[in-house]
């Protein structure tokens, strides 16, 4: 059996998300398993070397995990010729210039969403990228969820006829940081450092539905700042200048709607933090990160509006669970897999820089339709 080593930099692996998703649950779990094999019988082994600002924190992490190589300075890991993969989880604001590095440098590049802060940032990576002839791709973890699988395959099977309407609801409520600490970075509040609930989620959202429900052509949304006033890691209280809540109609293709909410200045009363209904003309399911309840038509009660009397029906008990019949893996690790063997043979991925740049157009749209307080189109990119 062959082993052939893949050499991944993951800028940014300081972080939350970088260091638990993508180096803990996704590339040290491939490590454990013995690596990816590829059907020719060779075996794909990832060797991450760490990037960041941070040198005491690397180091830590670097020894904790039994990692030899870790640096401050991208210029000499994009100069290594032995690295083949950049893998980018900074903050948004810091994202293009290293991707563009990276591709200057012939490495294949794998990213964190948003692609770029802004739609020509993104349509400027993703010329680069497909002029360089490197393989690129963009995490789009979501369409990875045990929830989310389930609701496909209803979907691949016609369960629902005719799909109606979509009502997506994310959120949860995010701590100011004065009495209770902050549970996300105050980057996230800052506008001049890519901020704000709909870059950070309308890419999320975009791919998420097309994949789902087919082409997006057209949006309504309103942005918001519910809380103006944060306190951040040191403490110090700063002014909130990006938004932290969007409200959103979509218009499908198909002829379907579907209503988005996304706030971190909401208190949760549903099973998931991400839940997604789908009514169609036989059927309704109810989809979150890894749970899915269905009702069919046969089982639909007939409610009868009395506001006098307490309601009879227990509506929660006429829904049933898809069971767990099948396996499935950490959504980011499995994404992982995928690309580091379209990587490793020099293959197009499927979720490439093109499609990137299709999310950050969305949360562009969603902006500027909030600004215009109009309905806008969503046009094909030219790429």
């Amino acid at each position: 059996m062959t082993r052939k080593v893949i050499h991944v930099a993951l800028n940014g692996v300081t972080g939350r998300m970088g260091y638990r998703q993508h180096l803990v649950r996704s590339l040290l779990s491939i490590r454990e398993q013995g690596g990816i094999q590829l059907e020719d019988g060779t075996t794909i082994f990832p060797e991450p070397i760490l990037v960041g600002r941070n040198e005491e924190r690397l180091r830590a992490i670097a020894e904790r995990h039994g990692l030899e190589r870790w640096t401050t300075h991208l210029d000499e890991v994009l100069g290594d010729p032995e690295v083949d993969v950049y893998f980018d989880t900074q903050v948004t604001s810091a994202r293009e210039t290293a991707l563009l590095q990276a591709i200057e440098a012939g490495k294949h590049v794998y990213t964190e969403k948003p692609l770029a802060g802004s739609l020509e940032g993104a349509l400027r990576l993703a010329k680069a990228a497909k002029a360089a002839g490197i393989t690129h791709g963009v995490v789009h973890d979501k369409l990875f969820l045990p929830g989310v699988l389930k609701l496909q395959r209803l979907l691949h099977e016609g369960f629902f006829g005719q799909v109606l309407s979509v009502r997506l609801e994310f959120g949860y409520w995010v701590f100011e940081g004065d009495e209770i600490p902050s549970q996300r970075p105050s980057w996230n509040y800052r506008a001049d450092q890519g901020g704000g609930i709909v870059l950070d989620m309308f890419p999320h959202w975009q791919y998420l539905l097309t994949d789902l429900f087919g082409p997006i052509s057209a949006l309504y949304a309103r942005n918001t700042t519910h809380i103006p006033r944060r306190w951040d890691e040191a403490g110090q209280p700063y002014e909130a200048t990006a938004d932290d809540a969007a409200y959103a109609v979509l218009e499908f293709a198909s002829g379907a709607f579907a209503s988005v909410n996304s706030s971190w200045a909401v208190r949760v009363n549903r099973r998931e933090l991400l839940e997604l209904q789908v009514d169609g003309t036989v059927a309704s399911a109810v989809a979150g990160l890894r749970d899915c309840a269905v009702q069919h038509r046969v089982s639909t009660p007939m409610p009868v509006w009395n506001p006098d009397l307490p309601d009879p029906i227990d509506y929660q008990a006429l829904w049933s669970d898809i069971p767990d019949n099948m396996t499935f893996d950490n959504g980011f690790k499995v994404e992982w897999e995928l690309f580091l063997k379209c990587a490793s043979e020099g293959r197009p991925f499927a979720w490439d820089f093109a499609e990137g740049a299709k999310g950050v157009q969305l949360a562009n749209l969603a902006l500027q339709s909030s600004a215009e307080g109009r309905r806008l189109d969503v046009p094909a990119l030219a790429l």
